[in-house]
């Protein structure tokens, strides 16, 4: 999934690296996490862009989708991206359990199924923890982000509501639906209950031939990946799956996990309408009609009660959607009313 998801990037514009820093690192120490564990030597990973304003009124930050990393974001930033770092100072941020970050796949101290579970909640801590106490960022002028990016844009306007001039979440969820949280719980049983899984002690990283086909039937309608496939094509891959990247199974796990214990609504009695109550910042919502991997329900009924602004995606395509030139007029539109 996480290399399907990578063409979302990668069509949007032209890479240009010059504008977008190394990889850089925050150690955060040992982190408390939602659950009561603790998150030992925990490390986010971060990129920065662009020049930040004297007053630091033209920050912008973005985490990273579901595996994906903040690499992947590079040919979005830049002059006339999507992040335009002729306008603001773009930070981008790995989430955790994404190779990058502190994750089962990279801990030393807590490697594989040790790594204890994670929250959305638990994500977006050790972000604002990164932004205020090493960036030294107390405000931002918006917060961005796609698919489990828009998922923590979500949780960041209800969790810090303070915190942001604007929010825009892009194919996200303010609580997971129950048709995702079936098939995310599909992707994990896929995993352990392969036979390389060993309970997370694997040689060989287990269930990429299940990677290739939730990605491939989740991520586009079928009539957008029947236009876009030949039998023939799909055969070869479906020979190949197993030799393709995929996320690492332990940490794709953690992900998920996070994913699907996603609820803004949890702290207050699982309202909705008193979660949107909370949110300070200005809205963008941005879904897609035939989302069969983020469905869009409860982000429509979440815009709606914030009387936000909404734009429903609707070019056939699904969760990897094809409007980018769309998407991007939209998101420029919202950041500079």
């Amino acid at each position: 999934m996480k290399r399907l998801l990578f063409v979302i990037a990668l069509s949007f514009f032209a890479v240009q690296f010059s504008f977008a820093q190394e990889q850089q690192f925050a150690n955060l120490g040992d982190f408390k996490l939602q659950s009561g564990e603790v998150l030992r030597d925990c490390r986010i990973g971060y990129r920065t862009a662009g020049q930040m304003n004297a007053d630091k009124s033209n920050i912008i930050v973005i985490p990273t989708w579901a595996g994906g990393k903040t690499e992947q974001w590079l040919p979005n930033v830049g002059p006339g991206k999507m992040a335009d770092t002729s306008k603001y100072y773009v930070v981008l941020i790995d989430a955790l359990s994404n190779g990058i970050s502190s994750s089962p796949s990279n801990s030393t101290a807590q490697p594989r199924m040790k790594f204890p579970r994670i929250t959305m909640r638990d994500m977006v801590a050790t972000e604002h923890e990164l932004l205020t106490k090493v960036l030294h960022i107390d405000h931002v002028q918006a917060f961005m982000g796609i698919s489990m990016g828009g998922m923590q844009t979500f949780q960041w306007m209800v969790q810090y509501p303070q915190f942001m001039e604007k929010a825009i979440p892009v194919v996200g969820s303010p609580r997971v639906a129950p048709y995702d949280l079936v098939h995310w719980q599909a992707q994990i049983d896929a995993i352990k209950d392969n036979k390389d899984w060993n309970n997370g002690n694997y040689t060989q990283n287990p269930a990429r031939d299940a990677e290739y086909e939730f990605g491939a039937i989740l991520l586009k309608t079928p009539e957008e990946f029947n236009k876009t496939h030949t039998r023939d094509q799909v055969m070869k891959e479906l020979a190949a799956r197993n030799s393709g990247d995929g996320s690492d199974a332990n940490d794709k796990i953690r992900q998920v996990e996070a994913m699907m214990s996603l609820n803004v609504a949890e702290p207050v009695g699982d309202s909705l309408e008193k979660a949107a109550a909370a949110v300070k910042a200005k809205v963008l919502v941005i879904v897609g009609k035939e989302d069969h991997t983020v469905t869009p329900g409860p982000a429509i009924e979440f815009a709606h009660l914030l009387h936000a602004d909404l734009k429903i995606i609707d070019d056939g395509c699904g969760h990897q959607y094809c409007d980018y030139a769309g998407v991007q007029k939209a998101v420029e539109e919202f950041l500079s009313k």
